[in-house]
């Protein structure tokens, strides 16, 4: 059975300091680093995601060990963990994901765990991000936000749109942020949808959302003034 000792002797082993200080100055100096990147970090605990995989079984005290470790690379060992074992995961485990939402909070594991929430096959997911969208807690807001992205066709708009509208007029940056990229990985699958929601709800969007928002609609829409379809400018 994998151990939070067994983790921490293998990241011990692959820990380079210059790496560290610039990954921590990155994060603000939030969090510690043993300063390992990405592909090297996933090579070493891919045989424990492998074997959980195998067993189709979650271990919830590894993962919570893991995240109580004050070293960054442990948290996002339990996002990859998550995301790997995704299918075996139910509604009644975003219980267990919640204190990893409500602290070590930054976007690099909100952002993981946003479709870790959002894939979990459950229609009371739907109603829960509603109240997320609203919580009190920016993290929340924008696991709400963004816990759609990469469904393509898939997307409930009439979710999106409800939970959008709850964050509009807004003065946060990373949930600003988080309503433009959201409207911009839509706008890959429905331009139409999204030059709309731009359009109708431009007063309370702020121009960070837009210009996120905008990153392909830019593009698109030359391209489709070109062909006289659209007369609309960004």
């Amino acid at each position: 059975m994998a151990s939070v000792q067994w983790v921490e002797n293998e990241f011990e082993k692959h820990r380079n300091l210059d790496n560290a200080l610039h990954m921590a100055k990155y994060m603000r100096n939030q969090f510690d680093f043993y300063g390992i990147k990405t592909p090297e970090r996933r090579s070493i605990y891919k045989d424990i995601i492998r074997e959980a995989k195998k067993a189709e079984s979650i271990d919830w005290q590894l993962l919570n060990e893991c995240w109580n470790n004050d070293y960054r690379e442990f948290q996002y060992f339990v996002c990859d963990y998550l995301k790997a074992l995704q299918k075996f995961l139910v509604f009644d485990d975003i219980d267990k994901i919640r204190p990893f939402i409500e602290t070590k909070q930054w976007w690099d594991t909100i952002d993981s765990l946003d479709t870790v929430i959002g894939n979990i096959n459950d229609s009371r997911v739907n109603d829960l991000m509603l109240k997320w969208s609203v919580s009190d807690d920016i993290w929340f807001r924008r696991i709400a936000i963004n816990h759609q992205r990469g469904r393509k066709d898939k997307t409930d708009t009439v979710l999106l749109e409800k939970i959008l509208i709850n964050n509009l007029n807004n003065n946060e940056f990373f949930i600003n942020k988080s309503i433009g990229w959201a409207l911009r990985d839509y706008s890959k699958i429905n331009t139409d949808w999204v030059k709309n929601f731009i359009t109708k709800h431009k007063s309370g969007l702020s121009t960070l959302s837009i210009r996120e928002a905008s990153k392909y609609l830019k593009w698109m829409i030359k391209k489709l003034i070109q062909l006289e379809k659209y007369n609309w400018k960004i």
